[in-house]
């Protein structure tokens, strides 16, 4: 199995549940193994293991993953080993769900670990919590400077705190949210023609060029990526094979 990463407006939590190679991650030349956290916009990043494995993929919007990670603006663009974040915390996750009988067993472990964690630390300032909601409920068809006047921030206070909070500016989160809900109806197999207009791009040049953009790929070639192939919200109607490293199996994400 080796297959590359289509970037997605979330965190993505990666526990490694395989009993020996377990997976490895490789992204701008660095090699990481076992469980890993992707922050936003990891760039070229890439999965691969031998033989049959498990693991459990869980994506966490940036307003969750500051609290369960509390370092949204250093993850940004880039893969980090869960254990650099939670220490021996980390070994004591991984065994917990390894062990677990059955996969709604490890949702429910998975939860409350999650849970605790969300309520450890501080939250990050509502009107940034609220900018990212808007930004997601408008599929990325929102002016910042019309986001700023609903929270009573100046542009620039906006700007700031969330790139300080979440490790990305409100601008680029945009494009993100805009770019994953025209990347889902090109898996489903709509024309790039339609899902241009359809997503808030001037035209199908521009899809084009967002596209390559944030996945390297053209609009064709990224409706077809493994990424999407095990994300159901990619594939409404029917479930493609999985691959030997199941990656299918997560539980929603926490917002």
């Amino acid at each position: 199995m080796d297959i590359a990463m289509v970037a997605h407006p979330s965190v993505t939590l990666i526990v490694d549940l395989s009993e020996r190679e377990g997976l490895v991650y490789d992204t701008h030349g660095r090699h990481e193994r076992g469980s890993v956290v992707v922050g936003l916009l990891p760039g070229d990043f890439r999965a691969a293991g031998c033989g049959a494995g498990e693991c459990l993929q869980i994506r966490l919007e940036p307003v969750a993953a500051a609290a369960v990670f509390g370092a949204s603006t250093e993850l940004s663009g880039t893969v980090v080993s869960l254990e650099e974040l939670w220490g021996r915390d980390a070994g004591r996750a991984e065994d917990r769900l390894r062990a677990a009988a059955s996969w709604d067993e490890r949702f429910t472990i998975a939860a409350e670990i999650l849970g605790r964690r969300l309520g450890a630390r501080p939250p990050v300032d509502p009107e940034v919590a609220y900018t990212w909601r808007r930004t997601l409920t408008s599929r990325g068809r929102v002016r910042v400077d019309g986001l700023a006047d609903e929270v009573g921030w100046s542009r620039k206070r906006l700007w700031s705190r969330f790139r300080s909070q979440l490790g990305i500016t409100p601008k680029r989160a945009a494009q993100l949210v805009r770019f994953d809900h025209a990347v889902h109806l090109l898996a489903a197999g709509h024309a790039p023609a339609s899902v241009a207009p359809e997503s808030g791009y001037v035209d199908q040049s521009h899809l084009h060029r967002e596209v390559k953009a944030f996945a390297g790929l053209t609009p064709t070639a990224v409706a077809i990526a493994p990424w999407l192939a095990i994300d159901d919200v990619a594939w409404p109607a029917s479930r493609p094979t999985r691959s030997p490293v199941t990656g299918g199996e997560r539980i929603p994400d926490l917002r």
